[in-house]
């Protein structure tokens, strides 16, 4: 089975080919994404392909997979949002996708992003840089043990990174559509607006579905605490960034932190250098550093979460091809 892998870093072919010991598949690992005719065109003499986020296969790009004879289009994420699945359903491709990976890594790197907001890293080691080494009133901070922290969204990231801040010293709160069981060494479960009330910390880990809209709205952010910190290493379709832009610029936000953006194909994965970036609304988020920390979509960018990742994939295919089913299938 030849098998062609998108967006392969450097450093995560190794685990490609570790992996793939216990598969032999003939496996072709590309840094490019799947985001025009011509990279699907590398499709050619392969019966599968793995995609990860951001590449995209659309119309266009399942014509190509289906005139150059792919038979199984899987996806090494959680999200399926970058697939056509009603018209590859219709053209009759075999699909799966990976239901969940280290939900450390992601967690971690929530954490992370809410430790440099909250105790100014960003603003203190800018002006380091700059060899400025004055202690100055930006750089006072509450401690993690004397707030409250919200987490929205209690599934297996979620509940991690609730344990995480606990284990910290923080208080911990959250919110979620389930009543949650086994989580009361560590966290409440309350509604959101209570949640909203009463955060120096928000964390958003909770799904995006369409028909649902955005979480994160002005309303949202209007009843949060004044100066609270909000942090989205979810997806990024639940916040609306023009309503966070304005908080920020208000300071009813004290800090923003996202590792995903609405429409971050157009950011992330290049490098504009000295060149103006085209999408004004990113432009503008990016100006508001250090209040505003964006990272390039990195929270599954670890050891384990790509090991777990590739090896999911890995079995998927081999479950198509051996029963022609796939308990990871998308529906």
């Amino acid at each position: 089975m030849k098998v062609l892998c998108y967006g392969v870093r450097d450093v995560e072919l190794p685990i490609f080919e570790a992996c793939n010991k216990d598969f032999n598949y003939e496996i072709t690992c590309i840094p490019e994404y799947l985001n025009t005719k011509e990279s699907a065109e590398k499709a050619k003499g392969y019966e599968a392909v793995i995609l990860r986020g951001n590449c995209f296969a659309n119309k266009q790009n399942l014509d190509i997979y289906k005139e150059l004879g792919v038979k199984y289009l899987l996806t090494r994420t959680v999200g399926t949002d970058h697939i056509d699945i009603p018209y590859a359903k219709e053209l009759g491709f075999k699909m799966a996708f990976v239901p969940g990976y280290s939900p450390n890594a992601i967690a971690e790197l929530a954490v992370t992003h809410a430790m440099m907001l909250l105790r100014h890293l960003a603003y203190t080691t800018c002006q380091s840089a700059k060899k400025n080494f004055v202690v100055d009133s930006e750089m006072f901070s509450k401690e993690i043990r004397n707030c409250t922290v919200g987490i929205v969204g209690l599934g297996r990231i979620g509940r991690v990174c609730a344990q995480i801040f606990h284990g910290m010293g923080a208080t911990v709160i959250g919110e979620d559509v389930f009543q949650i069981k086994g989580i009361d060494d560590y966290a409440t479960q309350v509604s959101m607006d209570e949640l909203l009330a009463k955060s120096d910390i928000i964390s958003l880990h909770a799904p995006y579905i369409k028909e649902n809209g955005k979480v994160v709205t002005k309303e949202f952010i209007s009843k949060m605490k004044d100066g609270a910190i909000l942090v989205n290493a979810a997806r990024g379709q639940l916040v609306d960034t023009d309503a966070v832009i304005e908080a920020i610029e208000s300071g009813k936000l004290g800090g923003f932190a996202a590792d995903t953006l609405d429409g971050e194909a157009e950011l992330f994965g290049k490098n504009f250098g000295d060149k103006e970036i085209p999408n004004a609304q990113f432009a503008k988020l990016v100006s508001l550093y250090p209040k505003v920390l964006i990272s390039p979509h990195l929270g599954s960018y670890t050891d384990e979460a790509v090991k777990n990742m590739v090896e999911t994939s890995y079995q998927n295919l081999k479950d198509y091809v051996e029963t022609g089913d796939c308990k990871n299938k998308i529906k």
